[in-house]
């Protein structure tokens, strides 16, 4: 049973018995980001529509790389384990980040602002990564699971104004590492677009 079990978990590594010298790495980013026509945005947007500062977002040191990693729950889910050829192009949270940005930017009449650019926000949007990784329940199967809480605060008060945790899971269509990152690019564009309507429902008629 060891054997049987060490052999499964060099294959999801991507690792074999002689691994190739020059094995090519393969890096992956959370695909293309969206864009829309904004002379649009400029035409809907009200008069003063509260501003935004999207601070980078956090996430625990374990979770902190480029790694893809991957936990087998069926045999030990604190464990974490990493393919051995394959990789983000960044981390997870600034993946994120990078993309909540855009997508608030093209699909709300919200001004964007990143820290250091030094304009001044009227809310300010906190986001800590908890989980960003691929579970299999079994050794045929697997899941995309990315969980993280929100929160918005009132600049001019320094108080809380709303909070949130974002939670989903998608089914992988492979259990390797290409199928970890399409599951992952997927669940992040659903969750990324509840986050924002979360925000938008939150701010939008607020006054300042």
């Amino acid at each position: 049973m060891k054997i049987i079990l060490a052999a499964i978990i060099l294959l999801l590594s991507g690792c074999t018995v002689t691994p190739h010298a020059n094995a090519p790495l393969a890096v992956y980013s959370l695909g293309v980001l969206h864009s829309s026509d904004t002379n649009n945005l400029t035409d809907q947007r009200p008069t003063r529509s509260p501003s935004l500062l999207i601070a980078d977002a956090t996430a625990p040191i374990w979770l902190d790389s480029r790694a893809i990693q991957y936990r087998l729950t069926y045999h030990n889910p604190t464990q974490l384990y990493t393919y051995a050829n394959s990789q983000w192009a960044a981390t997870p949270a600034a993946m994120l980040t990078r993309q909540i940005r855009n997508r608030l930017l093209t699909e709300t009449g919200h001004p964007v602002i990143k820290p250091g650019d030094g304009a001044q926000a009227d809310y300010a949007l906190q986001v800590d990564l908890i989980e960003f990784t691929q579970f299999f329940p079994s050794t045929d199967s697997s899941h995309a699971v990315i969980n993280l809480n929100a929160s918005i605060i009132k600049r001019n008060t320094r108080t809380l104004f709303a909070q949130h945790n974002f939670s989903i899971q998608q089914q992988t269509t492979t259990t390797d590492a290409a199928g970890a990152v399409k599951a992952l690019t997927e669940a992040s564009d659903k969750l990324t677009e509840n986050l924002v309507d979360w925000i938008n429902q939150e701010i939008s008629g607020m006054d300042l």
